[in-house]
């Protein structure tokens, strides 16, 4: 747990949640596809030799403790991806279907199949011992809240689970599918102009993207229809629309699938939001709402409800997932390999050109996989990692403020409320992205206490399992947690919470930052990332702007239908 002052917060493993950004990070993939590429001219491989920069005699980083030697060299390919999930199978399918390139995907992790997922839907597996995560026992970072701290390595999941495996996170994220603000691309201009330098918090770190929405907005289109995303839209082209999120940027098309049906949670929500004059919405979702077939030709069922969808394969494929939405694409392409169960170490690199990458295989030797592209798609702190293993950019010092490989390290800020109600809301039932959110405090309106930028506000229906939900009593319910007097109240409340979240911006500030730790290493010996990260007075006062917010704008004491939940 990272705390500061008032606020707390566990400790990412990753800085991609469960798939809130899919459809951000598709869209943004597919419009600077060739940015992301190291290039060495077209003209062949060249051979490797063992003093290329950032590789010793042995094959690696002479720094890493490295010794044992390359033991065998591949073919050259003409990419090479290092990452199986969202980001590199997107990659792959606009490389593999437009042009002749051969295309390799390394990812770490197991293959995964629909029929596995049929078969597998365990709660004590999938939800409370994490199968589908990275496992930290072999791989984790370590975290301090400053630089004169010590860091020490985290050893339990925390707000975000890292997928591991083909698909990657994307496999078992909710299918939450939101559009980025449209003030967040330019972000830095924007608080400048709308606050005087003395309102801005210290050492913030803010930086437009060089991007713009309307630059995105077309592959967030893309995205959408890949993916089938079911909504409401609430600005069409410049047109506000009511039943739609009314403050998003404007898109130029209604979403490919309508939203999905309402319960009775999300009845009481929509009905309390409009009851103090905010604008409800349903939750854009990745979960498909009827059959569909989308614009590459593959068809997908719709969502049967079935509440294993978080932590969770789809077992009938109505969550889009990389493995039911691009693999069917490029599995029969002759010019795609998918390597499961390879673990990438270093870039190799040589005058400033990537040349390929050094990996370890499924029987633990290790290889050198030479192309002219390469192409990094895993999660940003494992990206950062590769980066600074292999010697290549610039890091970031606190200190000078120079360098940018592992500047600008952010989080989110979260507050979780839990609203109990006098019926049993069948919470057995859901999907992951099955909820309604209001957008009335996402921009810098309606907001006190310093707060700078808000956030959404949504309650979800994404399924609850008996073993992980049991035990959800109110606070004061009971004197003690365990025993008869426990159990009981277990019991009388159980299936009738619902709950509530908060989800802020976090700003970058120049002190929050990732490097390699100097003591802590992972299963090879290669040191681990280390995070230095803590809030600040702006965090501590969105989360208490939101917890305390005055009974005329509080969605959690209306409650719906004239009753006070207890929270």
């Amino acid at each position: 747990m990272v705390s500061g002052g008032t606020g707390s917060m566990r400790v990412p493993v990753s800085v991609f949640n469960n798939g809130d950004g899919v459809t951000r990070l598709v869209a943004a993939l597919s419009l600077r596809l060739w940015r992301l590429f190291y290039r060495m001219p077209s003209g062949a491989a060249r051979r490797l030799v063992p003093r290329a920069s950032g590789v010793s005699q042995a094959g690696l980083i002479p720094d890493a403790g490295i010794i044992e030697p390359v033991v065998k060299r591949l073919k050259p390919v003409d990419v090479v991806i290092v990452g199986g999930g969202w980001s590199g199978l997107v990659m792959a399918k606009e490389l593999v279907t437009r042009t002749a390139l051969s295309v390799a995907v390394l990812e770490r992790g197991p293959a995964r199949k629909l029929a596995e997922y049929a078969a597998g839907m365990d709660e004590v597996d999938y939800n409370i011992r994490l199968r589908m995560m990275q496992d930290i026992s072999e791989e984790t970072v370590t975290h301090r809240h400053s630089t004169a701290a010590a860091a020490v390595p985290v050893r339990q999941y925390g707000s975000f689970n890292p997928g591991t495996g083909v698909g990657g996170a994307g496999e078992h994220w909710g299918g939450v599918s939101y559009r980025f603000d449209e003030h967040q691309f330019t972000m830095a201009s924007h608080l400048r102009e709308r606050y005087p330098a003395k309102a801005l918090p210290e050492n913030l770190a803010v930086q437009d993207w060089g991007v713009t929405y309307h630059d995105l907005e077309p592959f967030y289109w893309k995205a959408e229809q890949m993916m089938g995303v079911g909504g409401k839209a609430g600005n069409l082209n410049g047109k506000i629309v009511e039943g739609g999120n009314i403050f998003e940027a404007p898109r130029s098309h209604e979403y490919p699938n309508p939203p999905h049906k309402t319960n009775y949670l999300m009845a009481e929500f929509t009905r309390g939001a409009s009851e103090l004059g905010y604008h409800p919405y349903p939750v854009p979702a990745a979960t498909l709402t009827e059959n569909y077939t989308n614009p590459d030709g593959v068809s997908r069922p719709a969502c049967a409800y079935c509440g294993f969808c978080s932590r969770y394969g789809c077992m009938i494929g109505a969550k889009a997932q990389p493995s039911n939405t691009l693999m069917p694409i490029l599995a029969p392409k002759k010019n795609f390999q998918l390597r499961p169960l390879c673990w990438v170490r270093r870039i190799v690199h040589r005058n400033g050109r990537a040349e390929g990458v050094v990996y370890s295989g499924p029987n633990g030797e290790e290889i050198l996989q030479p192309a002219r592209i390469v192409v990094l798609a895993s999660w940003t702190l494992n990206n950062t990692r590769l980066l600074m293993l292999s010697g290549i950019g610039e890091r970031y010092d606190p200190a000078t403020g120079k360098g940018t490989l592992g500047k600008n390290l952010t989080h989110q800020v979260c507050v979780g409320l839990q609203v109990f109600f006098d019926k049993p809301l069948n919470s057995f039932m859901g999907a992951g992205g099955l909820g309604m959110a209001i957008g009335d405090f996402e921009g810098e309106e309606k907001l006190e206490g310093g707060v700078l930028r808000g956030g959404g506000i949504r309650s979800q229906s994404s399924g609850d399992g008996p073993i992980s939900a049991f035990g959800r009593i109110p606070p004061g319910e009971v004197q003690s947690g365990w025993g008869s007097e426990w159990k009981k109240a277990a019991l009388r409340w159980y299936d009738r919470m619902g709950s509530m979240m908060f989800e802020g911006d976090h700003f970058a500030y120049r002190q929050n930052y990732m490097d390699l730790d100097p003591v802590y290493k992972d299963k090879f010996g290669d040191p681990l990332v280390r995070m230095t990260l803590d809030w600040t007075d702006h965090e501590r006062s969105q989360e208490q702007f939101f917890v305390k917010m005055p009974p005329q704008q509080n969605l959690w004491v209306a409650g719906g239908s004239g009753r006070q939940p207890r929270l």
